[in-house]
């Protein structure tokens, strides 16, 4: 009963293939990415012999979330590869939707903005463990969190842009894709602000399709409210882009 109502038997098969898939990569991943890290602190504050080895504790709980974060189907090479399927290509595709691609976020091209700011911090939060300075990593974490939060937030922007204000767009898979990112990011919404998660949940429920499309503006102002509260910015999360650029 939650975000819904959730009878897949009725929303269908377009709608089920989108829950699984997203559902798997940015709500079941997503959060494993987090349990790693959160997992590395814990090995640094209590592991007592051989914590700190590439193979063991805590750098290797902190490797195991980078490597869920990327994912091995991005390959080896600087850029990655677009066949990827977890959270950095996600990262990648929103920027191009957003303009927040490139070092300075305002491109349509290039590696998104969000990849070039977390890869600095899993190289810092490694550096730490790996000396021991526990403490010092809390505040990486953080900042990874909400880093990794903005391509949600693009997801759920994008499909209700989709579903609400673009007539040849409105579908059972866009609604079932944007229903799945914002279950994705609705409970960082409802740790600040219960209101505004409702309001979002609301609009991008699974179910309230076809019958009510989803208010874009409402859910625009509803997820901004909380940006600061998330550690993002307008800035991060850009404006969707047209194929035409504007």
């Amino acid at each position: 009963g939650k975000h819904g109502p959730n009878d897949f038997s009725a929303l269908g098969d377009a709608a089920r293939k989108e829950a699984v898939k997203k559902g798997a990569a940015y709500m079941n991943v997503w959060m494993y990415i987090v349990r790693e890290f959160e997992d590395a602190i814990d090995d640094c504050l209590t592991c007592t012999s051989n914590c700190n080895d590439y193979s063991t504790g805590s750098v290797h709980a902190w490797d195991e979330g980078v490597a869920f974060y990327t994912g091995s189907l991005e390959g080896e090479d600087e850029g990655s590869d677009s066949g990827g399927k977890l959270v950095y290509r996600l990262a990648e595709k929103r920027c191009a939707n957003f303009g927040t691609c490139g070092l300075n976020g305002d491109a349509t091209s290039g590696t998104s903005q969000v990849n070039l700011a977390l890869f600095p911090l899993f190289a810092q939060g490694r550096d730490m463990l790996q000396q021991g300075h526990c403490a010092d990593v809390r505040p990486i974490v953080n900042k990874i969190v909400s880093l990794m939060t903005v391509p949600l937030v693009q997801g759920t922007l994008r499909y209700a842009y989709k579903i609400g204000l673009v007539p040849s767009d409105r579908s059972v898979k866009n609604a079932a894709e944007g229903s799945t990112f914002s279950a994705a990011v609705l409970p960082l919404v409802a740790n600040c602000d219960a209101t505004a998660a409702e309001t979002v949940s609301n609009q991008m429920k699974f179910g309230v399709y076809p019958s009510t499309f989803s208010d874009f503006v409402t859910v625009k102002s509803a997820l901004e409210s909380t940006y600061r509260c998330l550690g993002i910015t307008c800035a991060q999360v850009g404006a969707l882009q047209s194929s035409d650029g504007t």
